[in-house]
Protein backbone atom coordinates (compact mmCIF):
# COMPACT_ATOMS: atom_id res chain seq x y z
CA UNK A 1 0.00 0.00 0.00
CA UNK A 2 1.59 3.57 -0.64
CA UNK A 3 2.39 5.82 1.89
CA UNK A 4 0.14 8.45 1.05
CA UNK A 5 -3.03 5.79 1.66
CA UNK A 6 -1.80 5.20 5.25
CA UNK A 7 -1.93 8.54 6.68
CA UNK A 8 -5.74 9.21 8.13
CA UNK A 9 -8.09 12.62 6.66
CA UNK A 10 -9.00 14.60 9.47
CA UNK A 11 -12.74 15.50 9.23
CA UNK A 12 -13.59 19.51 10.07
CA UNK A 13 -16.24 20.25 12.59
CA UNK A 14 -19.14 20.62 10.17
CA UNK A 15 -18.03 17.98 7.47
CA UNK A 16 -19.73 14.93 8.00
CA UNK A 17 -18.65 11.53 6.13
CA UNK A 18 -20.67 8.37 5.86
CA UNK A 19 -19.53 4.98 4.16
CA UNK A 20 -22.49 2.91 2.79
CA UNK A 21 -20.72 -0.44 0.72
CA UNK A 22 -18.58 1.57 -1.77
CA UNK A 23 -20.27 4.38 -1.82
CA UNK A 24 -18.55 7.35 -0.19
CA UNK A 25 -20.96 10.69 0.65
CA UNK A 26 -19.39 13.40 2.21
CA UNK A 27 -21.65 16.63 3.09
CA UNK A 28 -20.42 20.27 4.49
CA UNK A 29 -21.32 23.98 3.87
CA UNK A 30 -20.86 24.23 0.33
CA UNK A 31 -22.22 21.18 -0.71
CA UNK A 32 -22.15 17.31 -0.98
CA UNK A 33 -20.15 14.46 -3.12
CA UNK A 34 -20.47 11.40 -3.40
CA UNK A 35 -17.98 8.74 -5.32
CA UNK A 36 -17.63 5.04 -5.44
CA UNK A 37 -14.70 4.11 -4.12
CA UNK A 38 -12.40 1.17 -5.32
CA UNK A 39 -10.90 -0.03 -1.80
CA UNK A 40 -11.99 -0.02 1.95
CA UNK A 41 -12.96 3.61 3.28
CA UNK A 42 -13.44 3.51 7.27
CA UNK A 43 -14.52 6.27 9.01
CA UNK A 44 -13.22 6.28 12.81
CA UNK A 45 -14.70 9.49 14.86
CA UNK A 46 -13.39 12.75 13.13
CA UNK A 47 -10.74 10.84 11.12
CA UNK A 48 -11.22 8.37 7.85
CA UNK A 49 -8.80 5.55 7.06
CA UNK A 50 -8.71 3.99 3.35
CA UNK A 51 -7.71 0.48 3.92
CA UNK A 52 -6.09 -2.39 1.77
CA UNK A 53 -3.44 -3.32 0.07
CA UNK A 54 -4.74 -2.25 -3.02
CA UNK A 55 -3.32 0.18 -5.93
CA UNK A 56 -5.94 2.21 -6.44
CA UNK A 57 -5.56 2.97 -1.87
CA UNK A 58 -3.30 6.18 -2.83
CA UNK A 59 -5.98 7.52 -4.93
CA UNK A 60 -8.93 7.24 -3.23
CA UNK A 61 -7.75 8.41 -0.50
CA UNK A 62 -6.65 11.48 -2.44
CA UNK A 63 -9.83 12.09 -3.95
CA UNK A 64 -11.84 11.93 -0.32
CA UNK A 65 -8.98 14.63 1.01
CA UNK A 66 -10.07 16.91 -1.75
CA UNK A 67 -13.89 16.13 -1.41
CA UNK A 68 -13.53 17.22 2.13
CA UNK A 69 -11.39 19.89 1.60
CA UNK A 70 -14.05 21.08 -1.40
CA UNK A 71 -17.30 20.98 0.93
CA UNK A 72 -15.62 22.89 3.87
CA UNK A 73 -13.87 25.08 2.05
CA UNK A 74 -14.31 25.18 -1.80
CA UNK A 75 -11.77 25.11 -4.75
CA UNK A 76 -11.23 28.11 -6.85
CA UNK A 77 -9.43 28.66 -10.04
CA UNK A 78 -8.95 32.09 -10.99
CA UNK A 79 -8.33 33.03 -14.96
CA UNK A 80 -7.01 36.62 -16.14
CA UNK A 81 -8.06 37.34 -19.86
CA UNK A 82 -6.06 40.13 -21.35
CA UNK A 83 -6.15 41.84 -25.00
CA UNK A 84 -7.85 44.82 -26.30
CA UNK A 85 -11.67 44.41 -26.87
CA UNK A 86 -11.54 41.32 -24.82
CA UNK A 87 -14.68 41.27 -22.08
CA UNK A 88 -16.15 38.69 -19.82
CA UNK A 89 -19.18 38.99 -17.91
CA UNK A 90 -21.96 37.04 -16.02
CA UNK A 91 -25.57 36.69 -16.44
CA UNK A 92 -27.07 33.99 -14.01
CA UNK A 93 -25.00 30.52 -14.67
CA UNK A 94 -23.80 31.32 -18.15
CA UNK A 95 -20.61 33.16 -18.37
CA UNK A 96 -20.53 35.90 -21.48
CA UNK A 97 -17.16 36.53 -23.26
CA UNK A 98 -16.31 38.54 -26.25
CA UNK A 99 -12.94 37.34 -27.68
CA UNK A 100 -12.13 39.05 -30.47
CA UNK A 101 -14.32 36.67 -32.73
CA UNK A 102 -17.38 37.90 -34.89
CA UNK A 103 -19.75 36.27 -32.56
CA UNK A 104 -19.95 36.22 -28.56
CA UNK A 105 -19.13 33.11 -26.83
CA UNK A 106 -21.45 31.67 -24.41
CA UNK A 107 -20.24 29.35 -21.76
CA UNK A 108 -22.35 27.17 -18.95
CA UNK A 109 -21.50 26.79 -15.65
CA UNK A 110 -21.61 23.09 -15.24
CA UNK A 111 -23.23 21.89 -12.23
CA UNK A 112 -21.46 22.72 -9.11
CA UNK A 113 -20.05 25.52 -10.62
CA UNK A 114 -20.09 29.35 -10.26
CA UNK A 115 -18.51 32.50 -12.13
CA UNK A 116 -17.56 35.21 -10.68
CA UNK A 117 -15.38 38.21 -12.57
CA UNK A 118 -14.12 40.89 -11.56
CA UNK A 119 -11.75 43.50 -13.68
CA UNK A 120 -11.37 40.82 -16.62
CA UNK A 121 -10.29 38.25 -13.45
CA UNK A 122 -12.36 34.98 -13.99
CA UNK A 123 -12.46 32.88 -10.69
CA UNK A 124 -14.49 29.22 -11.20
CA UNK A 125 -15.74 28.32 -7.70
CA UNK A 126 -17.04 24.59 -6.77
CA UNK A 127 -16.98 21.86 -4.07
CA UNK A 128 -15.70 19.58 -7.02
CA UNK A 129 -11.79 19.60 -7.75
CA UNK A 130 -12.21 17.97 -10.71
CA UNK A 131 -15.32 19.96 -12.28
CA UNK A 132 -13.60 23.41 -11.58
CA UNK A 133 -10.18 22.43 -13.20
CA UNK A 134 -12.06 20.80 -16.54
CA UNK A 135 -13.98 24.23 -16.62
CA UNK A 136 -11.58 26.73 -16.50
CA UNK A 137 -9.74 24.63 -18.60
CA UNK A 138 -12.28 24.50 -21.21
CA UNK A 139 -12.36 28.69 -21.15
CA UNK A 140 -8.63 29.03 -21.58
CA UNK A 141 -9.14 26.77 -24.36
CA UNK A 142 -11.57 29.37 -26.00
CA UNK A 143 -8.49 31.69 -26.52
CA UNK A 144 -5.45 30.66 -25.01
CA UNK A 145 -2.55 33.47 -23.72
CA UNK A 146 -0.42 33.97 -27.00
CA UNK A 147 3.25 34.20 -26.66
CA UNK A 148 3.77 36.71 -29.16
CA UNK A 149 1.28 39.58 -28.21
CA UNK A 150 0.09 38.29 -24.40
CA UNK A 151 -3.47 38.05 -25.47
CA UNK A 152 -6.23 35.53 -24.33
CA UNK A 153 -6.50 33.48 -21.46
CA UNK A 154 -3.84 32.61 -19.09
CA UNK A 155 -4.28 31.43 -15.29
CA UNK A 156 -3.30 33.37 -12.40
CA UNK A 157 0.17 33.68 -11.21
CA UNK A 158 1.24 31.53 -14.44
CA UNK A 159 4.72 32.96 -15.87
CA UNK A 160 4.77 33.61 -19.97
CA UNK A 161 7.91 34.51 -21.67
CA UNK A 162 7.19 36.55 -24.29
CA UNK A 163 8.72 35.65 -27.83
CA UNK A 164 9.87 37.76 -30.37
CA UNK A 165 8.58 38.44 -33.23
CA UNK A 166 10.20 38.10 -36.76
CA UNK A 167 13.67 39.99 -36.61
CA UNK A 168 13.88 42.46 -39.26
CA UNK A 169 16.49 41.68 -41.91
CA UNK A 170 19.96 43.15 -41.05
CA UNK A 171 21.73 44.76 -43.89
CA UNK A 172 21.81 41.93 -46.41
CA UNK A 173 20.76 41.79 -50.14
CA UNK A 174 17.44 40.75 -51.55
CA UNK A 175 17.62 37.47 -53.21
CA UNK A 176 16.06 36.83 -56.85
Amino acid sequence: MSRIAKKPIEIPENVSVTVTESMVTIKGPKGELRFNSPVVVQVDGKLVKVGGGDQMAGMARTMIANSVRGVAEEWTKTLELSGTGFRAATTGKQLNLALGYSHPVVVEAGEGVVFEVKENKITVRGADKTRVGEMAAKIRSLRPADVYKHKGFKYEGEKLIKKAGKAAKAGGTASK
